[in-house]
This record gives structure tokens, C-alpha cells and sequence, in this order.
């Protein structure tokens, strides 16, 4: 870890104002906000016993702060962690933003539950404040809630900054407004070999045509603005033993690839026709070329834009009981009945049965009825999904709730 992180723990009066008041307050971003980004490179390493966290790299994006400046704090309880910035003199949180990470899932294979500790990247891009903040590193604690993991004083006055560099050739792919009031996807590319690749060019559009062929991206296509960046991030098939598992590890290294090019969330385009992809929510997702893309590409980024979960069952794999614990998942498309209020109980039509009755004849190309129905979040039992087919399940259409969630996120960018 730098010698320069300063780790700082903070009075539990402050901590709990800004985790438990965080949605109540309103945040002026000219009163706290210089207009530029702030990227900071953290490690977070152990195992299922236990893990720390730290920030080992300060950066100076060179860059404009592209995500909205008015949704300044984060309206979703999702994700595995959070990160927060906290003004340092009032405690008050000024920015926050849920997320998850390959850790998450380590703690779950054989190596991390035998306690073996592995380090994983993280970034995160933040407004650039004007004033000393506390930047805090949060986690689930046994009962889900969100606590402090790491807080550090960062003051732009004194803190040494490195600079952002800049490795990849930028492309603007489709561009719709002002990057501060629109979703920014960036198209990264790996596996071709350079900018002037005859086949990236074809390769963009089609990525680029897969994000908006499916509703509800189809109908909020001018939301977006899409930019292409060349170079490979280390991205490999076989993650925790997982074949299909397309995942990458070199988080510093793909921030370095997208530079200063105007960032929301990441596509990670690899240059093969092997099936395969992976997700993480608000970090990335990743899809080769194959030609189930057009499938592939909607469901991981299901997961890493509007953080939802896995619909289908798959309890040969290591965290196959995840969501089977005495809290309600995170996740706004299952449940476990634990708190279904909080979920789309709300949604459904009156005199719908809980459970509700499976029924096999409904076609696999559309939804079915709204319900809840058991066999999601890779258990076969005691988890329940609201449709029988779903892209989250199948590569159906998304279901009302996984829609609905993500139209909320749209309006989160864009106001």
C-alpha cells in the first residue's frame, strides 16, 4: 500500500448520518464539485474468513465528470458494496454508488473458503471535490447492512495525484448530448490487432446494434451515447473454474485503456466466436463475438447496469445457495419471501396465488403471467422469480420488474 493513504476512522455520529440519512439529502453539485473526475484505484484482498480493503492510487482523471449532476446519491440498495464521499466538515454524504466485484464471488469457490487470500482491483470514478471529503469503502455485514470497511481523508489541496493516461484509440460510436445527462457506454475491444482492424469497425456496430435490440434499451436508444476504445485487458474464459466465465481481473488496466473517453459503464467486446461472458454490477460486462451475442450481451448487462440476478438454477455451482439466507436478496427480480413488500408484490394482479403455480406451456420466446415463482438465483428451492421466462432466466424478453428497474436506472443518468 502508498505511504501516502491515509486511513482515518471516523466518530460514529458522522457515519451514521451519512449511511442512514444518505437519500434524504439534497446535494448541490457547483457547492461541493469542482466539474472534474476523480479515479481512484483500491485492492481489495481476502478470503471467505475475512477482508480489507484500501486505496492504493489517487488519480487525476484529466477529464470533465461526465455522470449526472443532479442523482448525486445513489437511490438503490444494491450491491455487495458502496462506495460514499462524505464532505469532511459535516459529515454530510455528497455522492455515493452501490457496486459488487469478483471478490464477492471468490469468498464462495473451494480456494476462498479454505481461506486462501487473493487480491482483486477495484476503481471508481467520482465527482472531484472541491474540499477535503472522507472517501468511505463499505460492505455487508451479516444482517446485509452497509458499513464502513476503510475511510480515507482525501484533500484535493495536498493529496499527490498521479495523471490519467490515456492507452487506447477512442471512437465515437453514437453520440446523442451532453455526456453528464446520458448513459455513456464504452465499447471496449479486446483480441484485435489495432484501431485500424478491418473487422473492429463491423464489430462496434454489431455490439453496438446487440445494446439496443432488445426493449427497454430499444425505446431509450437516445439516452445513450456510445464510444469505442481499442486494447486488450486481460479478459479470460475459465474464471473460478467456469468455462463459459468471461471475466477480467485488470480493472486499473481497462480504466487506463478508456482514459478521459466519457464513462457510465463498460462493455468489454472480445474477439471470439467461443461462447461466453460475465458481468459485475456497476464495474462491467463482457461478451465475445459468438453468435448468441445478441442474447449474451442484454443478460450480462442486465447485471452490471441494473444489477439484477440470475433467474435460473444452477446449484452445482459454489454460491448456488447464495440468496437462500434469512434475508431478502438485494436484488430487485427475486425473492425469498422474506420481505416481499419490498419487492414487486405491489405489481401483481389481485388474487395472484404466492407461489404461484408453475405453468410449462408458456412459450420460452415470451414472459407469461406476472407471479412468483420458485426456482431462481441458482436454487431450485426456497427462491422465487416473477415470470416464468425471463432474459435474466432464458434470453426471453426482460419481465416487467427487470424493465421496470431498468427505466428507473435511465432516469437516474439522464435528469
Amino acid at each position: 500500500m502508498k505511504n501516502f493513504v491515509i486511513r482515518i476512522f471516523v466518530l460514529a455520529a458522522i457515519a451514521a448520518v451519512a449511511s442512514h440519512g444518505a437519500e434524504a439529502q439534497q446535494v448541490s453539485f457547483g457547492k461541493y464539485f469542482t466539474g472534474g473526475t476523480l479515479r481512484i484505484d483500491c485492492l481489495r484482498e481476502g478470503s471467505a474468513q475475512g477482508d480489507t480493503v484500501w486505496v492504493e492510487r489517487w488519480v487525476d482523471r484529466m477529464s470533465d465528470w461526465h455522470g449526472s449532476r443532479k442523482e448525486l446519491l445513489d437511490p438503490f440498495d444494491n450491491g455487495d458494496y458502496r462506495v460514499e464521499m462524505r464532505d469532511a466538515k459535516t459529515g454530510k454524504t455528497i455522492y455515493s454508488r452501490g457496486y459488487s466485484n469478483l471478490f464477492r464471488e471468490y469468498k464462495d469457490t473451494p480456494e476462498g473458503k479454505r481461506g486462501v487470500k487473493k487480491r482483486f482491483e477495484e476503481t471508481h470514478l467520482l465527482p472531484m471535490p472541491k474540499k477535503a471529503v472522507y472517501i468511505a469503502l463499505q460492505k455487508r455485514d451479516e444482517g446485509m447492512r452497509l458499513r464502513d470497511a476503510s475511510v480515507v481523508l482525501f484533500d484535493p489541496k495536498s493529496q499527490k495525484l498521479e495523471h490519467n493516461f490515456f492507452v487506447g484509440e477512442r471512437v465515437d460510436l453514437e453520440i446523442n448530448g451532453d455526456p453528464s445527462k446520458k448513459v455513456d457506454v464504452v465499447i471496449v475491444a479486446q483480441g484485435y490487432e489495432n484501431a485500424s482492424d478491418p473487422r473492429l469497425r463491423i464489430d462496434y456496430f454489431r455490439m453496438k446494434e446487440i445494446l439496443f435490440g432488445k426493449e427497454p434499451f430499444a425505446s431509450h436508444r437516445r439516452d445513450f451515447n456510445v464510444y469505442g476504445v481499442c486494447g486488450d485487458v486481460d479478459a479470460e474464459f475459465n474464471t473460478f473454474g467456469i468455462d463459459r466465465y468471461l471475466m477480467t481481473q485488470s480493472l486499473w488496466k481497462l480504466h487506463n485503456r478508456i482514459g478521459t473517453t466519457p464513462c457510465d459503464h463498460i462493455i468489454v467486446m472480445v474477439n471470439s466466436d467461443k461462447y461466453g461472458g460475465g458481468a459485475i454490477y456497476n464495474f462491467y460486462a463482457v461478451s465475445t463475438m459468438h453468435t448468441m451475442a445478441a442474447y449474451v450481451l442484454p443478460h450480462e448487462f442486465g447485471h452490471s447496469f441494473g444489477g439484477l440476478a440470475d433467474e435460473y438454477v444452477d446449484e452445482e455451482l459454489s454460491y448456488g445457495s447464495l440468496h437462500v439466507t434469512p434475508y431478502e436478496p438485494l436484488e430487485p427480480n427475486i425473492t425469498n419471501l422474506k420481505n416481499f413488500d419490498s419487492k414487486w408484490k405491489s405489481m401483481l394482479a389481485p388474487g395472484t396465488a404466492i407461489p404461484t403455480e408453475p405453468d410449462d406451456h408458456i412459450p420460452a420466446t415470451t414472459n407469461g403471467p406476472l407471479g412468483v415463482y420458485e426456482g431462481a438465483g441458482y436454487a431450485a428451492k426456497g427462491v422465487y422469480r416473477p415470470t416464468m421466462h425471463c432474459m435474466m432466466r432464458d434470453y426471453a424478453p426482460f419481465c416487467p420488474v427487470c424493465a421496470k428497474r431498468l427505466e428507473e436506472i435511465f432516469g437516474m443518468y439522464t435528469k
